[in-house]
C-alpha cells in the first residue's frame, strides 16, 4: 500500500473507533462520573502503550530534553478537548454540541492554511462544507425533534473552544510528525493525559474524602469492558492512527474524516440500542460521505487535470 492508502485506512479506522466509543462511554458513565472515566480511560492507555517500551519491542526516540515540545500538543489533545468538552456538556445539549463539534474541519483548514501553508482548491473547500453540513443537518434535525430548549452561551463557548482545540492538535500534530516520530508523540500524549486526569480525580476525592472509592467501578463488568474499548482503541490507537495519518497527509484532509465518526455512531444506536433510523439520516449521511470524498479525491483529481497541460508543454 502506498502512504495515503495507508493515511486514509488509518483515518478510516479512526472515525470508525471514535464512532463507537459514545456507545461505550454512555456505559462507562452510567457506572461512575466523567471524571473517573477519563481518568481510568488514560490509565489503561497508558500501560498498555507502555507494556511494548518495557519489553523493547519498541523503542523512543524522542530525548528528555524534547519531551517539553510536545507538552503543548497534548495540552490541546486530550486533556484541553476532553476538559471543555465535558464542562460544555453541563451547559448546552448534546445536539447543539454535535453542531459546533462538526466545524473542526472548517477551523483546521483555516489554521492549516496560515500555519502549514496547505493549499485547497475550490472543489476540495466545498467539499469539506458539504461533509459539514450534513452532520449540522443531522444534529438539527434530530435536536428539533427531541428538545426545543437551548444551552447557555457558557456551554457554547466552552464547545467552541474544545473544537479549536481539536483543530490546533491537528494542525500542531501534522507539523510536528516532521521532527517527531509518530509513536513518540502517541506515548507523551498518553503519559501526559494519564498524569493530568488521574492527577484531576485524585485531588477531587481526596476534597470529597471520597478517595477509597477510586477503584470502585471495576466492580462492574460492563465499566470494565467499557473503559478496556475506551483505553485501548478510542484514545491509544486513535491517537496513533491520526499521528500516523497526519505524518502521510494534509491537516485540512484528515480533520473531514473525523465526520463519518457521526455515521459509524447513529448506526451503532440502530443495531445496539434499537434507536430509530430517519430519513434525515440518510440524507446528512450521503452529505458526509460525498463531502470525505470530494476533498480527498476529488480535488487531488481536480489539481492534477489543472496542471497537465503545463507539464505537456513543459516536456515538449
Amino acid at each position: 500500500m502506498k502512504d495515503q492508502q495507508k493515511a486514509i485506512l488509518a483515518a478510516l479506522l479512526n472515525a470508525g473507533i471514535t464512532g463507537l466509543s459514545f456507545l461505550f462511554l454512555k456505559m462507562a458513565l452510567a457506572v461512575t462520573n466523567p471524571v473517573d472515566t477519563l481518568a481510568h480511560r488514560f490509565t489503561v492507555a497508558f500501560i498498555v502503550a507502555s507494556i511494548p517500551i518495557l519489553f523493547g519491542w519498541i523503542k523512543l526516540s524522542i530525548k528528555p530534553k524534547d519531551m517539553l515540545t510536545i507538552i503543548p500538543l497534548a495540552m490541546l489533545y486530550p486533556i484541553l478537548f476532553f476538559t471543555l468538552q465535558a464542562f460544555g456538556l453541563v451547559y448546552t445539549t448534546s445536539s447543539e454540541a454535535g453542531i459546533i463539534q462538526a466545524t473542526v474541519p472548517i477551523f483546521t483548514m483555516v489554521m492549516a492554511a496560515f500555519f502549514l501553508g496547505e493549499s485547497s482548491t475550490w472543489l476540495q473547500k466545498l467539499s469539506t462544507l458539504l461533509s459539514v453540513g450534513g452532520v449540522v443537518y443531522i444534529f438539527a434535525m434530530k435536536g428539533l425533534g427531541v428538545s426545543s430548549g437551548s444551552g447557555s452561551s457558557i456551554g457554547t463557548i466552552l464547545i467552541l473552544l474544545s473544537a479549536f482545540s481539536l483543530a490546533g492538535y491537528s494542525v500542531l500534530a501534522r507539523k510536528m510528525t516532521k521532527s517527531f516520530h509518530y509513536i513518540d508523540m502517541t506515548y507523551m500524549v498518553a503519559l501526559l493525559g494519564f498524569l493530568f486526569f488521574n492527577g484531576w480525580s485524585v485531588i477531587r476525592h481526596s476534597a470529597e474524602g471520597t478517595l477509597s472509592t477510586y477503584f470502585v467501578p471495576f466492580a462492574s463488568s460492563t465499566f470494565i469492558i467499557s473503559i478496556v474499548f475506551l483505553g485501548i482503541l478510542s484514545s491509544l490507537m486513535t491517537s496513533f492512527m491520526t499521528n500516523f495519518a497526519l505524518s502521510k497527509m494534509e491537516a485540512s484532509k484528515l480533520s473531514v474524516f473525523n465526520n463519518l465518526s457521526t455515521l459509524v455512531t447513529i448506526v451503532a444506536g440502530v443495531i445496539f440500542l434499537q434507536e430509530q433510523l430517519a430519513y434525515y439520516h440518510l440524507i446528512g449521511a450521503v452529505m458526509i460521505i460525498i463531502g470525505v470524498i470530494g476533498t480527498n479525491f476529488l480535488g487531488a483529481k481536480f489539481k492534477k487535470q489543472k496542471h497537465t497541460p503545463q507539464s505537456k508543454s513543459t516536456s515538449v
